[in-house]
């Protein structure tokens, strides 16, 4: 099993010869991409997802409705590779996954609110879950929350509770391009002034690197 870290919000699970992709997005390298066996889509925000990465492979791509329809328009000779996935949907996108939520985080009231599924992965007898950009809990037991530390939709409070709700015994910063290297280390700070209290182990990675499971 591995996990490794990409740019923002893109996060690469390997598991018995199988390899997702999650959310690689417009600071995301496309070597992320390599070998990816499916690409996992929360949501429509370029940041998340940007056509010309799903160009560059031609893995089956796994997403909600609306991402669907984005595809369509921006890149319909990617689009006969779409499984569209529904919240609270089980699949196999060869490794077991199931769609968790519906709604992206509230980024202003009178905004609309955009459509947005987060992603519980099974690898073997470890679960890890990718949220996309809301503060949904998955509902069940996870070993690995990726946590969004930083977003024009939320505060540093909001992750730490997201995170404590959550439970996870290891949590890995995602959504980390938005802060600079000073802002994120605040993040950092305070994220490691509540976890480890309750056991919980928080990380922040940089691109290319892996997550130590030990």
């Amino acid at each position: 099993m591995r996990i490794t870290k990409f740019g923002h919000a893109c996060v690469r699970v390997e598991h018995d010869g199988t390899t997702l992709v999650l959310d690689p997005g417009v600071f995301t390298d496309v070597s992320a991409l390599d070998g990816a066996g499916a690409v996992l889509i929360t949501h429509e925000h370029p940041d998340h997802y940007l056509a010309d990465h799903l160009r560059a492979t031609d893995a089956p791509i796994f997403t909600i409705d609306a991402v669907a329809a984005r595809i369509r328009e921006d890149a319909p000779d990617v689009a006969e590779r779409v499984t569209v996935v529904s919240p609270g949907e089980s699949f196999d996108a060869g490794l077991p996954v199931r769609a968790v939520g519906e709604l992206h985080a509230v980024i202003h009231p009178e905004f609309p609110r955009f459509f947005n599924s987060g992603y519980v992965i099974t690898l073997g007898e470890t679960k890890v879950y990718h949220p996309g950009d809301a503060l949904t809990a998955p509902g069940e037991d996870v070993d690995v929350l990726f946590v969004p530390v930083s977003a024009p939709w939320m505060r540093a409070a909001e992750a730490i509770e997201f995170a404590r709700e959550v439970k996870a015994p290891r949590n890995l910063a995602i959504h980390d391009r938005v802060y600079s290297e000073a802002g994120l280390g605040i993040v950092d700070g305070h994220m490691n002034a509540f976890l480890p209290r309750a056991g919980q182990q928080y990380v922040r990675l940089a691109d290319g690197e892996d997550l130590s499971l030990s």
